[in-house]
């Protein structure tokens, strides 16, 4: 075995500053990295798509409602993928605040404004119109459609408080349009 012209080589005795050295150079690393990660909001989904986008505020949308001057209400409100793009729109039920009785309800499906930044949510389709003299119940969004109750009256006749008919109806995305089905057909409660 031949040997080293250099017994006592600086590398092969670890010395305190040189395991100081090392852990500063670690945390470095490990602290650029926690910079560098990507932001949540551009962060990808699975398989490399966008990230889903929040789903719209119902309460930036202006509804086409017109209320005499009195303020609207949003009395309900539900959110889902409705047209299979992977991002939630927004149902909202909406009708005039009245100081008394049941105002009739519209129902709306909102999605995101154009624009930068925060842009308010707006009205692609009315499911429901406050003409129409319904109001709404077993309000939800699920599998991909707008389920509700709609409760109407049969002739004017009928006491606001009490109307006498009740529709179970659903909306689903169909072909560019929300096509309504009816469970069962109107009928007196």
């Amino acid at each position: 075995m031949q040997t080293s012209a250099v017994t006592d080589l600086a590398h092969t005795h670890a010395r305190p500053v040189h395991w100081l050295t090392t852990a500063t150079a670690m945390a470095a690393v490990v602290a650029l990295a926690g910079l560098l990660q990507p932001d949540p909001a551009g962060a990808a989904g699975a398989h490399g798509a966008p990230a889903p986008r929040p789903a719209p505020d119902a309460d930036t949308a202006r509804f086409p409602l017109e209320c005499g001057g009195n303020p609207s209400t949003i009395a309900q409100r539900a959110t889902g993928d409705l047209d299979g793009d992977g991002n939630p729109e927004t149902v909202a039920v909406v009708h005039c605040e009245a100081g008394s009785g049941t105002p009739p309800s519209g129902i709306y499906v909102l999605t995101h404004g154009k624009g930068t930044g925060t842009p308010a949510a707006r009205v692609v389709a009315t499911l429901v119109e406050p003409s129409q003299q319904k109001n709404v119940s077993g309000f939800t969004v699920s599998g991909g459609a707008v389920h509700a109750t709609l409760l109407g009256y049969s002739t004017p006749d009928v006491p606001s408080c009490c109307p006498d008919q009740h529709e179970q109806v659903s909306w689903r995305w169909q072909g560019g349009t929300f096509v309504r089905t009816a469970q069962n057909q109107a009928r007196a409660v």
